[in-house]
């Protein structure tokens, strides 16, 4: 797919890793709506970086943990846009709890925006992608999700349902719409993880380094211009599952 020109949808483009995304294919010259939830003032800058990169960019805010908020997110994007080619399922959250610790709010917070929002988000895309004959959908999964992590049960079983969700929605889709994804490691240091634990697990390897956001979004762009890739998933991780 020849992606300059195209309408994207990037879900969590307001910061960190769907930022590096959003502008990393506004760079190729596509279109993007910037969705995001509460951070007003960093989607508004990730517009304004796409703009400056020549194309076409609006934000839509929308609490994607409701299916009410995926559908405004949709009709936001049929007022600004005529059609959509690429979804870029990116909007997650992260956080440290012990098995037997989880609360079902643990669960459904989770669960809701990392695994039930990219479902449907495929859903109304795919829809929209028909009617113009072809499209093409990315999820940003976690090596968590090919590996089980015990200090974040909950996102390594809605990672490990992204896994699959990509595999059916790929076989589901097809031909007209291809569906990947990209599972990156080490990239960008989370909140929860301390300076000195952060230099331990990059120093550990095979490549001896961590990685960038960047590295993600060179390989989303891999998968949207490749169109004899479908259902795969990319493990950016500087080695990290062959420890």
């Amino acid at each position: 797919m020849d992606i300059a020109g195209k309408t994207t949808l990037v879900t969590g483009a307001a910061r960190r890793v769907g930022r590096a995304i959003a502008l990393a294919l506004a760079e190729r010259g596509c279109d993007l709506l910037v969705h995001f939830n509460s951070s007003t003032e960093e989607a508004s800058e990730t517009v304004g970086l796409a703009r400056a990169a020549g194309v076409r960019a609006e934000s839509a805010q929308a609490d994607l943990t409701d299916l009410k908020g995926i559908e405004e997110l949709f009709q936001i994007l049929d007022k600004s846009f005529d059609g959509l080619d690429i979804l870029v399922n990116s909007a997650a959250i992260m956080q440290p709890i012990e098995l037997l610790q989880a609360s079902e709010e643990d669960w459904d917070r989770t669960i809701n925006l990392n695994l039930r929002a990219p479902f449907f988000c495929i859903q109304l895309a795919a829809q929209r992608m028909r009617q113009r004959g072809v499209g093409a959908i990315v999820n940003i999964s976690d090596v968590a999700g090919l590996r089980p992590w015990s200090r974040y049960p909950v996102h390594s079983i809605s990672k490990a349902g992204l896994e699959m969700l990509t595999k059916v929605a790929a076989r589901a889709l097809a031909p007209q719409i291809r569906v990947n994804a990209v599972a990156p490691g080490p990239v960008l240091r989370s909140d929860w993880i301390d300076p000195p634990l952060w230099n331990q697990i990059t120093e550990a390897l095979p490549l001896r380094r961590g990685g960038s956001p960047r590295d993600v979004s060179s390989a989303v762009i891999f998968l949207l211009e490749n169109e004899f890739i479908t259902g795969e998933t990319i493990v950016v991780d500087g080695g990290r599952n062959l420890i």
